[in-house]
């Protein structure tokens, strides 16, 4: 059970990451690989504004950081371990969602 506020505020910054999918992609694209900016927006297909905002996000939630490389910024994951969350995640919510083990869920719609 979460009982300390760091966690829950952990999870809060996770969960808000999460919640757009250019997020989620930007997560994944850097779990494979850091990258810079313009390569990420090329690859996304999105505009480096745009691209700009979403960092801005994940940096603030802390999942991300910005890495000096000369004149440039590269971006990546803040620690390796986040790279397995996306997976880990998607992997619980697909076997939830196929336990239909719930004797209520045809008629409280829900489970």
């Amino acid at each position: 059970m979460l009982t300390l506020a760091t966690d829950l505020d952990a999870l809060t910054r996770f969960g808000r990451a999460l919640a757009d999918p250019i997020r989620c992609r930007l997560l994944l694209a850097l779990r494979e690989t850091p990258a810079h900016p313009s390569d990420l927006a090329d690859q996304l297909g999105i505009s480096r504004t745009r691209l700009s905002n979403h960092l801005a996000c994940l940096r603030d939630c802390g999942l991300v950081v910005a890495v000096p490389v000369g004149r440039r910024i590269r971006y990546e994951l803040a620690d390796p371990r986040l790279g397995h969350a996306p997976d880990d995640l998607r992997t619980a919510v697909v076997a939830v969602a196929a336990d239909r083990s719930c004797p209520d869920a045809e008629e409280k719609g829900c489970c």
